[in-house]
């Protein structure tokens, strides 16, 4: 019967990881150019949309991981899809600055209610070791997924720029149902009521989590990494479509549109990163934590190069195989992260300390995307790429110092209060 039940629950986890990977892209491959050319944002207001979305993480990120804490994983998962398919909507509904400022911090609200969550769901239900092998394959599932997703995506951009975004909210309303129906909570004990009566719990259950965090030494390095990476990555999302929009030409081929070739570029891109992940999940032992570390470093590395040469790029050719490069470093780093915050974890805070690592990269958004937004608007894009790839330096000296640090062998529970 066990094995019954962890067999189920890995399989939804995987139809999740899938399904909302197709999801997401069928949004995201025309986002950018939805927003520049049907929005007419510039690159400032492009970067505070993500700011926007990201400020909206940062506030309820660690709430709503209390909640999945507290009450239930299942619940939050499904009510955070429910928000990220409404944000979806009314931002292909009206393509006006400010409402899609609204959908951004309505689907960035959803996104919390599942981000630490269904992570630490999956761990409940089939043990931490199996999770570390579910992350990398549900990351395999989603690359799939989302190359799918890509061909549709474009297809339907041909008839409609903001179809695919209204196509993405209405799928991911319909994986709420899925989930209502399907989704298993059998490993997840829950407050008793009377602990659930007041906020009272909620604060007991995050301050366990910060305790955790101050337990363990590596893991303030490791959300201070999160954090880091985050300054980055906020610019480099929303700035690299423009950056092949007003600084390259484009092939002339068929006479593709723009949107056509973003979904050529992401859909070899994806083909690359399946199996560069399949390398990652055989060769990198994601219960070690010397040996996560080792990879990320690595990883880390050779990102700062490829980010540096993506914006130093004179031709369309090397910026191609710059972000080329860069996707695949940064589809390989994200489930290895997870994994790698995720190791001894006691199961009571286990969605409050994956959501405090959220919230640190959203905190590390919010505080680099204006400023590499402002320095794209008032100097170059070029610029501030090569400003992502600056931000990521001090990373370097964290995972070296993560390495000195000896191998944990159980799991740290939050002291008493």
């Amino acid at each position: 019967m066990r094995g019954r039940e962890r067999r189920n629950a890995y399989s939804v986890y995987l139809i999740f990881a899938a399904a909302s990977a197709f999801f997401y892209t069928l949004v995201f491959t025309v986002s950018a150019v939805y927003r520049v050319e049907q929005a007419g944002l510039n690159p400032f207001q492009l970067v505070l949309v993500g700011t926007v979305l990201e400020a909206s993480v940062f506030l309820f990120e660690i709430p709503t991981g209390v909640v999945a804490d507290v009450y239930s994983r299942r619940l939050s998962v499904i009510i955070g899809v429910f928000l990220v398919g409404a944000g979806f909507l009314l931002e292909g509904a009206l393509p006006i600055f400010w409402t899609i400022l609204l959908a951004q911090a309505l689907w960035g609200i959803g996104y919390t209610f599942t981000s630490g969550a269904v992570n630490a769901w999956i761990s409940d239900e089939i043990g931490e070791e199996g999770a570390g092998r579910a992350f990398l394959r549900g990351a395999q599932l989603g690359q799939a997924g989302a190359l799918l997703a890509t061909g549709v995506s474009v297809a339907l951009a041909s008839v409609r720029l903001n179809l695919p975004i209204l196509a993405g909210g209405g799928c991911f309303a319909l994986l709420g149902l899925y989930l209502i129906l399907r989704m298993p909570e059998r490993h997840f004990t829950p407050r008793p009521p009377e602990e659930r009566s007041s906020w009272q719990s909620m604060r007991r259950t995050l301050r366990e989590g910060a305790r955790t965090v101050r337990g363990r030494p590596v893991l303030i390095t490791i959300l201070a990494i999160g954090a880091i990476y985050g300054m980055a990555s906020e610019a480099f999302d929303r700035l690299w479509p423009v950056h092949f929009l007003d600084n390259f030409t484009f092939p002339q081929i068929a006479d593709f549109e723009p949107v056509v070739w973003f979904g050529i570029i992401n859909a070899v891109a994806m083909v690359l990163s399946a199996g560069v992940t399949e390398i990652a999940r055989r060769r990198v032992n994601t219960a070690s934590h010397r040996g996560v570390a080792r990879a990320l470093l690595t990883i880390n590395l050779l990102l700062i190069g490829s980010v540096a040469l993506f914006g130093l790029a004179q031709g369309f050719t090397v910026a191609l195989a710059a972000y080329w490069l860069t996707y695949l470093l940064r589809t390989t780093h994200d489930p290895l992260y997870t994994a790698w915050i995720n190791q001894r974890l006691e199961p009571r805070v286990r969605a409050t300390v994956l959501s405090i690592a959220s919230q640190a990269d959203a905190l590390g958004q919010i505080a680099g995307g204006p400023v590499l937004g402002a320095v794209a608007t008032l100097a170059s894009i070029p610029a501030a790429m090569i400003g992502v790839a600056l931000a990521l330096v001090p990373s370097l000296g964290l995972y070296t110092r993560a390495l000195r640090r000896p191998e944990e062998v159980e799991a740290v529970t939050p002291a008493a209060d």
